[in-house]
């Protein structure tokens, strides 16, 4: 299945049924009072958040979803049934936004978290709740209120410990294919990676982190630029940023600064979350060379750079193992002087 991302959907909450105009009729009480019964609430649409859905493709498709309509209400002080509610699942990390209004409806960030997107109308009052003193025959009864109608955007976060940016071609995918099983497309030429790629890694200590695979950003892809606006959203919720950089480019530190600069212009706020830089792609003569110069550059900016070749897998371990600590005590074990990116 494709990986999709973002969706707008439509939903339709059941409107609620009609009350009824009746009266009693019984051989011993020829003149019996109103007896309408009452009508049922329209059902709810539900957005329900689960480990089940990994991807929006079906809504991008699927758009629009009703809830049932309440019973109408019947005879003999009878109500009717609530329509039945309308759940819609999605994968767990969805943000549901009101398209009309811009307002954030829910952030679905757990298994079985739901939100009742929208609300079902109310069933109307039969004609027994209208009899009075001076009025014992009422022959109307309340229509049902209308279901709440709304136009929602469905937009994905990945749910990650740690997010792998970095320009396109930087080794992120062959970097996750050596920490995790998960086997994302690798070539030699920008943008092999289009869309998010999760992978899980076990730690000595047998404790896993996940990882995210972010496509290549470039320059101005908070503005749009490459895939990157479109991506960097699912880099907002990770805990850790791993930022891959390949030491065979002509200027490696000049690379690392245009993907900070990229992801500190998307959002601010994300300048505080801990980094750490994988040097890759050590396995290349050229690469070696400017190791050292790299690593100076990069401490000079407070964070900490750890070697890897993700070809051969050299230097792996030692990265898991220290991505495994700065996890598990965020804020002793940094050591990139309070500045995160």
């Amino acid at each position: 299945m494709r990986f999709v991302d973002e969706a707008i959907i439509e939903v339709a909450a059941g409107d609620g049924g009609r009350g009824c105009v009746s009266f009693l009729r019984q051989r011993a009480m020829p003149r019996g009072g109103p007896d309408g019964g009452d009508g049922g609430r329209g059902g709810d649409v539900v957005i329900r958040a689960t480990h089940r859905v990994a991807t929006l493709a079906d809504h991008s498709y699927l758009r629009h979803f009703r809830a049932g309509r309440g019973q109408h209400g019947m005879g003999a002080g009878k109500n009717g049934h609530a329509g039945p509610d309308k759940v819609v699942e999605v994968p767990v990390g969805t943000l549901v936004v009101d398209v009309q209004t811009g307002e954030v409806v829910a952030d679905l960030a757990a298994d079985g978290q739901e939100v009742v997107a929208a609300q079902g109308g109310r069933g109307g009052k039969g004609n027994r709740h209208f009899a009075t003193s001076t009025h014992r025959t009422p022959r109307f009864a309340q229509p049902g209120e209308p279901g709440q109608q709304r136009q929602l955007r469905l937009e994905l976060k990945l749910l990650a410990d740690v997010g792998l940016v970095g320009l396109p071609n930087a080794g992120k995918s062959s970097l996750i294919r050596a920490c995790t099983a998960a086997r994302p497309k690798v070539a030699d030429y920008p943008f092999t990676t289009l869309t998010p790629h999760l992978g899980v890694a076990e730690l000595d200590d047998g404790t896993t982190i996940t990882l995210a695979d972010i496509p290549g950003l470039v320059e101005g892809a908070h503005q749009g630029a490459g895939l990157g606006l479109r991506f960097l959203r699912h880099v907002e919720r990770t805990r850790l940023f791993l930022y891959v950089v390949d030491l065979a480019s002509p200027d490696p530190l000049a690379d690392l600064a245009t993907v900070r600069a990229e992801v500190a212009a998307y959002d601010p706020a994300l300048m505080a979350r801990v980094g750490l830089v994988a040097a890759n792609k050590l396995d290349l003569a050229e690469a070696r060379e400017r190791y050292a110069e790299f690593r100076e550059g990069a401490e000079a900016l407070g964070l900490a750079v750890l070697p890897v070749s993700a070809l051969d897998g050299v230097g792996v371990k030692e990265l898991l193992a220290e991505v495994g600590r700065r996890l598990a005590d965020p804020d002793q074990a940094r050591d990139d002087g309070g500045r995160g990116l």
